[in-house]
């Protein structure tokens, strides 16, 4: 399933795909939404975002396979930032 594309669908109403395994930062970057980013090693969390409700940190993940066919995503929103 790595080889299908997947339909992303950003906080910006943009919606972009690309194939699972690329990186959210780079998915993000080509459709031209700015994920805020800190430390770019997984440790600060400024780049979570929540992917079809689960939190992930754009910097270190990837995009998924989707069985559907399609992820939303919505910037984390930390009630202790």
């Amino acid at each position: 399933m790595a080889d299908s594309a997947t339909s992303i669908h950003w906080p910006n109403g943009h919606t972009s795909s690309c194939n699972a395994g690329c990186d959210w930062l780079v998915a993000a970057q080509a459709a031209g939404f700015l994920i805020p980013t800190g430390c770019l090693g997984g440790s600060c969390g400024a780049c979570e975002i929540e992917v079809n409700g689960q939190v992930v940190r754009a910097c270190i993940a990837t995009v998924p396979a989707s069985r559907s066919g399609s992820l939303t995503v919505e910037l984390a929103s930390d009630p202790y930032w």
